[in-house]
């Protein structure tokens, strides 16, 4: 049964001070729960009621063992993941220079969203107890096998976690596609493509009072039945603002992610081009990054659109910011693995570091905390999901039209 959090947004006084998140995010109050001022501001009112219950729950996960490794879990993920993903190349191959060869492009963009989800664990340091190898692990996955910067993945990533749906500290809130990018100023608070539902995204201007462009108005006006298909463009956006941050930055670090991104554009690219024709190359390449872009968006977008935005500098605890911005996804082991644990992102977020298969075992004790402690948990349907996201998307649509006319 889907539960809202009532009072979403958190108490007016307050402001967060405004500190960078660390380069692998993990668990500051569960390390030490009296650690718990790195993501909670240390003041003395008002003060989060849910704070003092997260820590005891913080406490009793890890005194069960739910926050240690699975090495046999991840062993067996990544080698059958692995195998498959290979074992598709081989089936083009088998194929060959057939128009047959582009039913085998959906399989290689599912299984790049499938390698992606282990990028994702070991971007939250979930697979070894060492961030080096965690780190060697996602430029594997992430820079060499499927062609995203892991560098700039993760840093991004983290920010959204420490400030989920926080207007002005949460990346994903705005962030428009590469294209759009000149426009970006205006598009930061209209909703367009990461967050709907309220009137916090459907202003036509940014922080700043700047006036948003015609591409911002256009997309705020038509992005409900723009969803879907703006998907579409989303791991082309990935690729290019990742190749954008590594040209910013030269330094050793991203001379390598550079090389293994420019090894797998070679490895890739000749792959396809030796098997097929040029026509049913580009078809291919054009499926299979549909397919990849679409199935990455479909297994992220569930779990903040259209959930309460919390107002830039509130003084909302960790864990409240957390629950009341995320949403589960309703489902059994293949929902799990169809979309890599994200659907339970509520335990996801308060316990990021938690590895993947853990997050099915503290879901009880999670649930029980958030109805405890008044913070709502919400749950819902794949599809009722997308229902919400799209009414949202609407709702936002609407609000900007009647602003803009205002």
């Amino acid at each position: 049964m889907k539960q809202t959090a009532p009072g979403v947004l958190a108490p007016p006084s307050g402001r967060a001070p405004a500190t960078d998140p660390p380069p692998i995010l993990l668990d500051p109050v569960l390390a030490d729960p009296g650690a718990a001022s790195l993501i909670e501001p240390a003041i003395a009112s008002p003060v989060d009621p849910a704070t003092a219950s997260f820590r005891a729950l913080a406490r009793q996960v890890r005194a069960i063992g739910l926050l240690d490794r699975r090495p046999g879990y991840y062993r067996v993920k990544i080698t059958l993941t692995l195998v498959a993903f290979f074992a598709s190349w081989a089936l083009l191959v088998l194929v060959g220079n057939s128009w047959t060869a582009l039913a085998v492009a959906p399989l290689i963009g599912m299984l790049f969203t499938q390698l992606g989800f282990i990028g994702h664990d070991a971007g939250h340091n979930q697979v070894f107890c060492s961030r080096r190898r965690n780190r060697v692990l996602g430029l594997i996955v992430g820079n060499a096998l499927i062609g995203l910067s892991f560098g700039w993945w993760v840093p991004k990533h983290n920010a959204h976690h420490a400030h989920p749906n926080e207007v002005g500290r949460d990346p994903d809130i705005g962030e428009g596609i590469a294209w759009a990018a000149t426009d970006r100023a205006a598009t930061d608070q209209t909703g367009t493509t990461d967050q709907t539902g309220t009137t916090d995204q459907t202003g036509t201007t940014d922080q700043t009072g700047t006036t948003a462009g015609p591409v911002a108005l256009w997309l705020t006006r038509w992005q409900a039945p723009l969803f879907f298909p703006l998907m579409l463009l989303r791991s082309g956006g990935m690729h290019v603002l990742g190749i954008q941050r590594l040209a910013q930055r030269r330094d050793h670090a991203s001379a390598v992610e550079a090389a293994l991104i420019i090894a797998h554009a070679a490895l890739y690219l000749s792959a396809v081009f030796w098997v097929l024709s040029p026509v049913k190359a580009l078809a291919f390449i054009a499926i299979q990054q549909a397919v990849f872009s679409v199935y990455l968006g479909i297994s992220f977008a569930p779990n903040h659109k259209g959930m309460p935005i919390i107002e830039s500098g509130s003084s909302a605890g960790f864990a409240r910011r957390q629950v009341i911005t995320a949403r589960n996804i309703r489902g059994g082991p293949f929902t799990t693995f169809m979309l890599g644990g994200l659907n339970r992102q509520i335990e996801h977020h308060l316990f990021p570091s938690m590895p993947r298969p853990n997050l099915r075992r503290v879901q009880a004790l999670v649930r029980d905390f958030c109805v405890a402690t008044d913070l709502g948990y919400c749950e819902e349907s794949f599809a009722g999901s997308f229902r919400l996201i799209v009414d949202g998307l609407s709702d936002a649509a609407a609000a900007a039209a009647h602003q803009r006319a205002g």
